[in-house]
């Protein structure tokens, strides 16, 4: 039986990748600040993860083969556990994102090694405390809680940067709803001038992924997606197969990518007004490091339909 640590976790792919856990005989630890009970079957630790002595304290003399951190946004926040667990732990998995990219503009799709977090520099003097600065520097503090990681050579770490997640009925980020929204009212979608593709992850898909990650052996910075990329109209098509009434002026441009009886005015927008899943840069993720690895990847186009449905309650 493997000891297992989860901090957070306790929604969307995080409860699945505990659910995993547990049926694999695991015994999982979850760590978060009490506001919500943890899934059956695991133990509960209430520990302030910004507070080093609240999480020392809950820790005790526990220690884990694996920690698995969902909630890791911060260099300070890298600190404070890497202080903590060194020793621990015989393996730290943080979950990152693909927005650590945010700056890459390639196109072809990017490899780890286009964000190396040994030469990130990290600054924890920003307000990493204040919500509104993390809401807006999401992918920077990934990027430098990653490089915390890297920077001690004894921490055996892994960062799992994972591509935009679709699927499953508690899907709370509202990013289809935006466009459900907005073909069911006729409503123009914003896009940027030149709107390129991305790469996706199925929910089921990346709760898999971390959990097959817990039990390997490498280490460093992994892309976890799907093969192939998705394109802002085919998300659109996908969601019409289930809002037959939703209709809007059509752009020409754009006739290729639908079906003949769903329209969809795009309009190009500004940066900063774009609807969600709709990219100026081009920074899919080459998930040809974890393929090497192992893992066997899903392809997106072939799960999407299914994401939809579930996340617009429509599963047959």
């Amino acid at each position: 039986m493997r000891e297992v640590c989860v901090i957070g976790g306790n929604r969307y792919f995080g409860k699945r990748l505990i659910a995993r856990l547990t049926a694999a005989g695991d015994r999982v630890t979850v760590i978060n600040r009490g506001s919500s009970p943890p899934p059956p079957g695991t133990i509960h630790l209430v520990a302030d993860r910004n507070d080093e002595n609240s999480l020392e304290k809950a820790l005790g003399s526990r220690t884990f083969d694996v920690v698995v951190d969902q909630v890791c946004y911060t260099p300070r926040q890298a600190e404070i556990a890497r202080r903590v667990f060194a020793g621990r732990t015989r393996r730290y998995v943080m979950t990152s994102t693909v927005e650590v990219y945010e700056y890459e503009d390639s196109a072809e799709l990017v490899r780890e090694d286009a964000v190396n977090p040994r030469t990130v520099p990290v600054d924890l003097e920003l307000p990493w405390d204040d919500p509104e600065f993390l809401d807006t520097h999401y992918g920077e503090g990934k990027r430098q809680a990653e490089a915390v990681f890297a920077a001690d050579p004894e921490f055996p770490y892994v960062t799992v940067r994972v591509a935009h997640v679709l699927g499953g009925d508690d899907d709370f980020t509202g990013r289809l709803d935006h466009y459900a929204e907005r073909i069911r009212a006729g409503e123009t979608i914003a896009v940027p001038a030149t709107n390129h593709p991305a790469t996706y992850i199925h929910v089921e898909e990346i709760a898999d992924f971390l959990a097959w990650a817990a039990g390997e052996a490498f280490t460093g910075p992994v892309n976890a997606a799907s093969h192939g990329v998705l394109t802002t109209g085919e998300l659109c098509e996908a969601l019409a197969e289930h809002l037959r009434g939703g209709r809007t002026a059509f752009q020409a441009d754009f006739q290729a990518d639908f079906r003949a009886d769903f329209r969809a005015d795009f309009r190009a927008v500004e940066i900063g007004e774009f609807s969600p899943f709709s990219f100026a840069r081009s920074y899919g993720m080459d998930n040809a490091r974890a393929t090497r690895l192992g893992f066997a990847f899903g392809k997106a186009r072939e799960w999407l339909p299914r994401a939809v449905a579930e996340t617009l309650g429509k599963v047959n």
